[in-house]
């Protein structure tokens, strides 16, 4: 509802909106342990809850075992799917993405391993150079060992002009496209 709201008052003034729907990979899998005990400390947990997860998150192994074979390997990130706690962890990585300082004209919802990002303004060019300024900051915080899935996300324009602002929108995007292909 948030980001409708927002869409909605974007296109009462005429403006170009851009939805950005973004999807982490694997998510509960990834999450970082140094990211989440950085979390911790930040937000200032008592010492007892801190020392808890740093230690759940030392000398972790995952077992595979059958009749004849058992396999044992060092784990050293992801959250326990189902647990009470792993939601709560992930949640303390996730809300460092929640705290970047994005423009006045974008708004940002996340739920689960899910991230919409909504940025409005005036023109499809200037619409585009404002979204590139906001994923370089979600660029830089997947330097907490997480990745975005390229097939889950996905660019939505949204403005009540003509259909070539659309065409000129998606030239934008073919353009960036292969100028990023060429810097690989």
């Amino acid at each position: 509802m948030a980001i409708k709201s927002f869409v909605e008052q974007g296109l009462a003034c005429g403006e170009v909106i851009a939805i950005v729907s973004l999807n982490i990979q694997g998510a509960f899998h990834a999450a970082w342990w140094p990211g989440i005990l950085k979390e911790r400390r930040e937000c200032k947990c008592p010492k007892n809850i801190y020392k808890l997860a740093k230690s759940y998150f030392n000398q972790r192994t995952a077992v595979m075992a059958t009749n004849t074979l058992r396999i044992e390997k060092d784990i050293s990130r992801g959250c326990p799917q189902g647990s009470c706690s792993g939601p709560g962890m992930w949640n303390l990585q996730y809300n460092s993405l929640l705290q970047i300082k994005y423009m006045d004209r974008t708004k940002v919802v996340a739920f689960a391993d899910d991230l919409i990002m909504a940025t409005r303004v005036g023109s499809v060019k200037a619409v585009k150079n404002y979204v590139n300024v906001e994923l370089n900051k979600l660029n830089e915080w997947t330097k907490n060992k997480t990745r975005f899935n390229d097939k889950k996300s996905k660019v939505m324009l949204v403005s009540r002009r003509k259909r070539k602002v659309n065409k000129r929108f998606n030239n934008i995007l073919k353009q960036q496209k292969t100028n990023a292909g060429n810097t690989d």
